[in-house]
């Protein structure tokens, strides 16, 4: 129960990472505000953590929107510790891996990617801060990816826009260590996301090696091929990191960027 006491806020929390993070966070003893697009799935995850947890409608990639549901955060739990920027995701517009190389990218596609996977938490951060400074302390932890560590050559957009959110990671944990706030990013590694499903089934579906598999075992192919320990990250994997960051036993570090990846960027870098 290290987080005891503390109001902890996951953007993009209703499903899969963000459920996850919010699971490990409660079960720390945070209070738990998850903030989604989908209102009514926010609330059926809070709902599944507890009485005490609060469930809230809100498009975070818009500033006014992610202000006021920060302020109904305050005023439902009486406070906020921690800001973890989950919101995000991938789309087919911003993608090669359905079409031609880089210059067939959407203009409209690219645009979506950097609103979903950076204003989100350009947002969520700017209207978070003077409430983390409210409790003299504080930590933000943005889920940034892989994919912006190493190239990435089928999702372009997905990519830049998670570097940057690393960039921006660096940047604001040394402007906030003056108040007490630190700042880090997590890059996840391989998890049986939706879209990994969706990708896994067109594979199993289009080869005939594949045929006779489960799209969950297509997938542990790719992982045990690209991933040095050779295992799958999980949700409860980044929620477990994002709670020891959360927590005094991490009081110390600010501005740290964690591949939690299996050791797959360190295959990638060593050729």
């Amino acid at each position: 129960m290290r987080l005891k006491g503390r109001v902890a806020v996951v953007t993009g929390g209703a499903r899969g990472i963000g459920e996850g993070i919010a699971r490990c966070l409660a079960h720390d003893g945070a209070r738990v505000a998850i903030l989604d697009l989908d209102g009514d799935a926010a609330a059926e995850s809070a709902e599944g953590l507890g009485a005490e947890h609060v469930g809230i409608a809100a498009d975070v990639s818009d500033e006014l929107t992610a202000g006021a549901a920060m302020e109904e955060v305050v005023q439902r739990c009486g406070r906020m510790d921690f800001l973890i920027n989950n919101a995000g995701g991938g789309n087919r517009k911003a993608s090669t891996a359905y079409g031609p190389p880089f210059t067939g990218v959407a203009q409209e596609g690219w645009d979506e990617q950097m609103a979903l996977n950076l204003r989100t938490t350009f947002a969520s951060t700017k209207t978070a801060i003077s409430h983390l400074k409210q409790q003299e302390q504080g930590v933000i932890v943005n889920i940034a990816s892989v994919a912006g560590l190493v190239p990435s050559p089928t999702m372009p957009a997905y990519g830049a826009a998670k570097a940057a959110v690393i960039s921006l990671t660096r940047t604001l944990a040394v402007e906030l260590a003056r108040d007490d706030i630190r700042v880090h990013a997590i890059c996840p590694g391989l998890l049986y996301t939706r879209a990994w499903q969706v990708l896994a089934s067109r594979i199993q579906k289009g080869s005939p090696k594949h045929a006779d598999k489960d799209p969950h075992d297509v997938f542990m192919e790719i992982v045990r091929k690209q991933t040095p320990l050779g295992r799958e990250q999980t949700p409860e994997d980044i929620g477990k990191l994002a709670a020891f960051l959360c927590s005094d036993d991490a009081h110390n570090l600010t501005g740290q960027v964690i591949a939690l990846d299996g050791g797959s960027t360190l295959q990638i870098a060593g050729g």
